[in-house]
Parts: structure tokens; sequence; C-alpha cells
């Protein structure tokens, strides 16, 4: 702790918490120790341990249990803005993926659907719709369109790997997507199925995926729990 610094004490502690958690130091289910135990070992009070470890509580990456004591959850998923799938994204993290498949059909093309695909309104698309998890905890809803006959899918499939990586596999070439991020409170419905309380805060995304050739082969609309999930920006300043 740099005391001569302008930063609060609270926050160098929970900024090293939080490192400490993603970069695996503090393992999920790992306790803590009580906050007096603590204060003691690091020489702050512990009021300035209890801000740093309610602000990491709040975030989602530790929870206080009765009886148990203060246990590391699992990091937060922090996602970098490109062209790469929320399975291989939580893979690269760590965080175990699973897949739950709740649809998978052939539908009308909705007027929406139909300007990102390029395709008529009222055309046959394919529609998936999946619960990612990340160590057995739901992460995301993703809803993906697809034109019909792109290429051949199956639940098992589905369930198994990344919408991406079989998109790739049958010999397609993703180039480019325009994405929209933005952010909305949870329906009752949405709250059941990801774990959160209804009016939780969410953070959504539209993309459109494109090939080689810039054709668009993926409308997707997703939504993620804020609580265990973030997009991660790099900004650069024009010449």
């Amino acid at each position: 702790m740099d005391r001569s610094s302008p930063v609060p004490l609270y926050y160098q502690l929970s900024q090293q918490l939080e490192a400490a958690i993603e970069q695996g130091a503090l393992a999920p289910g790992s306790l803590l120790g009580n906050e007096i135990d603590l204060a003691g070992r690091l020489g702050l009070s512990r009021p300035t341990v209890r801000q740093a470890i309610q602000s990491l509580v709040d975030k989602g990456l530790l929870v206080r249990r009765r009886g148990v004591g203060t246990q590391v959850l699992h990091s937060q998923v922090k996602r970098p803005l490109e062209l790469s799938s929320l399975y291989d994204d939580l893979e690269a993290a760590g965080q175990q993926p699973a897949t739950r498949v709740l649809r998978h059909l052939v539908e009308p093309a909705t007027a929406r659907v139909a300007a990102a695909l390029g395709v008529a309104e009222g055309a046959e698309v394919v529609l998936i719709e999946r619960l990612r998890l990340a160590h057995g905890e739901p992460m995301a809803h993703l809803r993906n369109h697809l034109p019909v006959g792109l290429l051949d899918l199956d639940g098992e499939k589905l369930a198994e790997t990344g919408l991406y990586r079989l998109i790739r596999a049958a010999g397609i070439t993703l180039h480019s997507a325009r994405q929209t991020v933005g952010a909305r409170a949870a329906t009752a419905e949405e709250g059941e199925r990801l774990a959160e309380p209804e009016g939780a805060p969410l953070l959504t995304m539209e993309r459109t995926t494109y090939d080689d050739t810039g054709r668009p082969v993926e409308f997707g609309s997703h939504i993620y729990r804020a609580s265990r999930y973030s997009f991660d920006f790099q900004l650069l300043v024009r010449p």
C-alpha cells in the first residue's frame, strides 16, 4: 500500500484483490478471512478493509456467506471488442464454458433480422437460442440468426462448442462485424434465466458479422449479466 498516494487505501486494496482474483492467485471458493485478521495483517483499519471488500462484493467478485466468511467468486469476464465468440473468450479466461441449447429452428425473418442479413422480410432464416454458462453459472442469453443453408448445424454440435468455430470449420472466413453495445434492466423472465433479480443491470449487444466476400453470415442479439461481464475498450487518438 502506498500511503503517500492520493488514491484511497481502500481502493488500492480492492484493486490488488481484484487483480489477484483475475490472475488466479485467489481461486474461486477460497476464503479471504475476516476483516479483523485482514486489517491486522495489512496494517489497515477495519473500515478501510470493509470498504474494499464491499466494493468487490458489489462487483460480484466476492460474496459474504453467513457462518463461512468472505469467499471468492469467479472473476468477471472482460471481453475485448474484437471479432471473437463468447465461447472462445470464456475458454481463454479459464472460465469453463458450457452451452444449453434452448431453441434451434427455422422461422420467418422479422424486418430487423432481414435488414441485418440482407434477405426479404418473411424469408426463412435459422434461429439459434442458447444459454451460455461458465463454471455452471449462467453468463449470457444468446440469440443468433443465420441464412438458411449457410452450414449444417445440430443441437449436439451447438452444445459442444462456439458458433464461430462451427462457421469457420465450414470453410467460411469471418472478416468483420458491426456491433452495438448497450444496457438495460432485466425483466422477470430474463432475471430468472440469468440468476439475477428483476431490474438487475444487463449488458446488451447486437452484432452483424460478415465473411471475406462482404456477405452477412450472422446476426446476434445477446444479453449479459453486468455483475459477471464487461466489454473492454482500447481507445486511440486520431493523428
